[in-house]
């Protein structure tokens, strides 16, 4: 079975409102990125992707089967929601086992998988912790083990960092990208940073459309010396803010050190400097007529 995640001309309606617009990707074995605002549809994508929204129209298999095959593609997708949420009094092993009982797990099956999700997680020596008590970190490591534990070959993580600490989230990333070296771990999240240090194949979605697919370089490359840095009073921060496109900003006093996007040099003693993927998203998201940073 070829590992790959296929989506043509997929849109969803709800009422009047169209959530998604004739999105098409192709998705390959490995980690692939979801990059957008909130409300951009990013969720109704992965709610149709694990066949939990039915879709107005197009297409979408996963691994050849057609998503409106839901018990075939539920054998083969893992998923960890946004909330992901489990009865706050279980403990860690009573949970999994439980989730695992939900999917179908023989008890045989169960009493090996479980300890060895709960290990690959990190979680192995807090299999007797009260899921109430465990951080927001380990709750979504537990979210992971319970989307893997039948070993699919698509997992779906929606927004699986929000919330969390810098050293949770850099854990986390980790171990998203250790479990994607077999099958395809899609992330979808607003947060930039993750995307960066995780994904070369990355889409951007705005308002249910498409606006980006491809490598993370090429997104680089659309900015490419477009990106500037200056030094300017603090008190000229707002006339500059409502001029250009600014990404960053470091104050110091009276002054500022800032960057700017702009095709042409934005004032006489800016220097151009490389660009970061947030500033590729920006500029992205301001020449479809999004918002300024």
């Amino acid at each position: 079975m070829e590992t790959r995640l296929e989506i043509r001309d997929l849109s969803k309606n709800f009422g009047k409102k169209q959530a998604l617009n004739r999105v098409s990707l192709q998705i390959e074995q490995g980690m692939f990125g979801l990059l957008g605002p909130n409300g951009a549809g990013k969720t109704t994508l992965m709610k149709v992707i694990t066949t939990l929204t039915k879709k107005s129209s197009g297409e979408v298999t996963l691994c050849g089967i057609p998503v409106e095959q839901c018990a075939k593609v539920r054998k083969i997708i893992g998923y960890l929601p946004q909330e992901f949420s489990m009865y706050g009094n279980m403990k860690a092993y009573e949970a999994l086992d439980y989730l695992a009982v939900l999917s179908g797990m023989s008890k045989k099956e169960r009493a090996l998988k479980v300890p060895e999700m709960l290990e690959k997680v990190n979680l192995g020596d807090q299999h007797k912790t009260k899921v109430k008590a465990m951080s927001g970190g380990m709750k979504r490591r537990l979210g992971i083990a319970q989307a893997i534990i039948h070993d699919p070959k698509v997992i779906v993580v929606d927004e699986p960092t929000a919330g969390l600490d810098p050293e949770e989230r850099v854990r986390f990333r980790n171990l998203l990208c250790e479990i994607a070296k077999d099958r395809i771990v899609i992330l979808s999240t607003h947060i930039v940073g993750d995307i960066e240090a995780t994904c070369e194949n990355i889409a951007v979605l705005n308002q249910g459309e498409i606006l980006f697919r491809g490598k993370v370089s090429q997104l680089l490359e659309a900015v490419k010396g477009k990106v500037y840095m200056t030094q300017v009073s603090a008190m000229e921060l707002p006339v500059i803010q409502e001029k250009f496109l600014v990404t960053g900003i470091l104050t110091s006093g009276s002054s500022a050190s800032i960057k700017i996007i702009s095709e042409e040099p934005p004032m006489k003693d800016a220097k151009p400097t490389g660009p970061d993927v947030e500033d590729a998203y920006m500029y992205l998201m301001h020449q479809a007529g999004g918002p300024r940073a």
